[in-house]
Formats: C-alpha cells, sequence, structure tokens
C-alpha cells in the first residue's frame, strides 16, 4: 500500500474509477494514473520513490504464489474472500521492467495469468512501436526456473494462441536445456516463437544505460532445473528479486549483506508460520517462513528492513488480508507485501 495512503482512499479511488471508466483497459489506466499522482502527494512505495521523471522502474506484475489466489478449487477464506472482492485477487508472481529512456521492456517469469499480466502491464507501455502481424510483447523473458508458476505461461506465446516471433527468453544453461529437449516448449524453440539466451550465473547482463540485471543461483528444489535469483542496478537504485529459496542459511551468501548492497528486496514470502497447512511440518517445507525470515531480520537496523517486501504469497497465508494480524506485525517491524500493481523506481 502506498504510505500515507488509507485503505478507505484507496477503496474509495476504485469505486470512483468504476463509475467512469467503460472497459478494463480504462480502468487500469486511470487507476494507474491517479495512485502515481497520489503517491507523489503523499510519499513514496515502501522503499522507493517513483517520481524521478523518465527513469527505469519495476512493476509487480503478480504477488502470489504458482497457484494465484484465489486458487483453483480453494474453499479456504482467502480464497473465498479473493472470489467475493476482486480487490482481494493476486496473480502469480511476476515482475516487470520498465526503461522508458528506450521504450524496452522486460517480464521476470512468464506465468499461468500471462495473458492478464500483459493486460496489465498496458498501463507501462513502451514508447517505441513493435512491427509485424504479432508485435513483441517484451523485449526479453528472464526466467528463475522450471516450477509451474514461473514458465509455463510460456505456452499463450505459442502458435494457437500469440504465435510469438522470436522472443528472447533468457535462462540459465539447466532451463534453457530443459525447454529444448521437453514438449511443447521444444516445439515453440523449433517455431521460432521464442529464441533461448543462456545466461551464465552471476552473469550481468546489460539491458541499456546504468540498467542491468545479474542473475544469483539461490538452493531450491531442482527436479528439473537450478533456481537464481536476480539483482537488478539500475542509474540510482538497486533491487533484489527473489520469489523462491529453500531457507536462508542454505544460500551461499548471508541475505544481510545482499539486502545491505539494494535498495529494495522482494523475497520469498510464500508461507507465514508453523501450522499454516494443517498436518505438514512447515520447517521441512523448502521456503523460509515469514516468521523465521522477521525474526532473523530483527536486529537490523531500521532503514535496512524497511527495503523488505514479502512476495509470492501462497494462498493459505494470512498476509494475503492486509487487515490481518500478520499483515500489521509484517509492518510493525519496518517491511511490508507486495501489492500486485505496485513501481518501484531503478
Amino acid at each position: 500500500m502506498l504510505d500515507g495512503l488509507t485503505d478507505s482512499r484507496v477503496r474509495a479511488l476504485r469505486r470512483f474509477i468504476m463509475t467512469i471508466g467503460h472497459t478494463r483497459r480504462i480502468r487500469t489506466w486511470l487507476l494507474a494514473l491517479c495512485l502515481v499522482s497520489l503517491s507523489v502527494i503523499t510519499g513514496p512505495l515502501h522503499g522507493a520513490d517513483v517520481t524521478t521523471e523518465n527513469a527505469p522502474y519495476a512493476v509487480v506484475l503478480g504477488s502470489a504464489q504458482d497457484g494465484g489466489l484465489p486458487q483453483i478449487g480453494c474453499t479456504g477464506p482467502h480464497c473465498m474472500a479473493a472470489r467475493a472482492n476482486t480487490n482481494r485477487r493476486r496473480l502469480v508472481a511476476s515482475l516487470l521492467l520498465v526503461d522508458p529512456r528506450t521504450g524496452k521492456r522486460w517480464l521476470i517469469d512468464a506465468t499461468p495469468d500471462l495473458p492478464e499480466q500483459v493486460e496489465l502491464a498496458r498501463a507501462h507501455p513502451p514508447t517505441r512501436r513493435s512491427t509485424g502481424p504479432r508485435p513483441a510483447l517484451f523485449d526479453g523473458i528472464f526466467l528463475t526456473h522450471a516450477h509451474t508458476g514461473h514458465y509455463t505461461g510460456l505456452i499463450h506465446l505459442g502458435r494457437p494462441a500469440y504465435n510469438a516471433k522470436n522472443l528472447p527468453v533468457f535462462g540459465s544453461p539447466r532451463m534453457c536445456d530443459f525447454l529444448r529437449t521437453n514438449g511443447p516448449w521444444d516445439f515453440m524453440v523449433d517455431n521460432r516463437n521464442i529464441k533461448l539466451q543462456t545466461f551464465k550465473v552471476k552473469q550481468t547482463i546489460i539491458l541499456g544505460e546504468d540498467l542491468s540485471i545479474t542473475a544469483l543461483p539461490v538452493p531450491h528444489r531442482a527436479e528439473y532445473t537450478d533456481t537464481v535469483g536476480f539483482l537488478i542496478r539500475g542509474p540510482e537504485r538497486a533491487l533484489l528479486y527473489l520469489p523462491d529459496i529453500d531457507k536462508w542459511e542454505l544460500w551461499e551468501r548471508r541475505i544481510e549483506e545482499v539486502i545491505a548492497s539494494v535498495d529494495m528486496a522482494l523475497l520469498d514470502g510464500t508461507f507465514y508460520a508453523e501450522g499454516e497447512l494443517p498436518g505438514r511440518n512447515m520447517s521441512k517445507i523448502p521456503h523460509p517462513l515469514i516468521d523465521e525470515t522477521i525474526r532473523r531480520f530483527q536486529e537490523l537496523p531500521a532503514d535496512q528492513r524497511r527495503k523488505i517486501v514479502f512476495t509470492h504469497l501462497n494462498h493459505t497465508n494470512p498476509a494475503v488480508d492486509p487487515d490481518s494480524t500478520a499483515t500489521a506485525r509484517i509492518i510493525s517491524e519496518g517491511m511490508a507485501v507486495a501489492k500486485d500493481g505496485q513501481c518501484f523506481g531503478l
């Protein structure tokens, strides 16, 4: 949520926009414009100042775990609330990078919600025009790993759907090999819907002037591929995007040192605490619980904790509810929960 902007003001703003916006696209544009205007008036987003004109920025296109919110067949309270109130919905975790200086955009992770996220991204259009019958939706897609919520949206780029032409897809050697040797992805490669671009872990790829992305290897379930997070550096700020990791103590890097080197950190917040999944030992699940992360970071200075924003929330996570005690605790610790559509200046 925008600092200084109350939930009641956001709801009032949405109701106003719904009365005057006759299409989803118009409503999206109006909401984006109004929220940016209000952010200038009431203060910046958590951990970021997005008011620098024409500077690159990142947009949260989704903040839920692989199944989204509501999740299919789910009758839990968070799913039911999301069905009753679409403002409670969360798309699957994804990040958009935008460089207004060059009119280029890059996507991090192609989720099952890709069609809806393409529409959400229209509020951040490229300033240059693509040509041809199938203009490029993005200038490239960077993949973190081959779990359901992070790459299966590529299917929408194939011949039966958008039929993209040579859209660059960046992945680790194992990720690219997986796509190249398994259907239906191999057909998309052969049909030149996607063009695989292999990066080495810890390799920095230059996206533009003073704008780069670096893949950081992290420990996570490796049934098919390895997993990376991304370090994004802009002209003024750096952002860490790390939606999946087994446990902080299993990483070769100290997460505290990485946080100290960036201005914003979107971190794995899949589950909140022990007991969230009945009958499951949460300590055995390969994600750091938000409760664990809060306790680990309690001794960090306030300016460091303010950088932390949790994303990739499971549908069972109480932090998906902005009015929950879990969310209140996160905020009281100086941290935040990501919101779909949230922007971070780079």
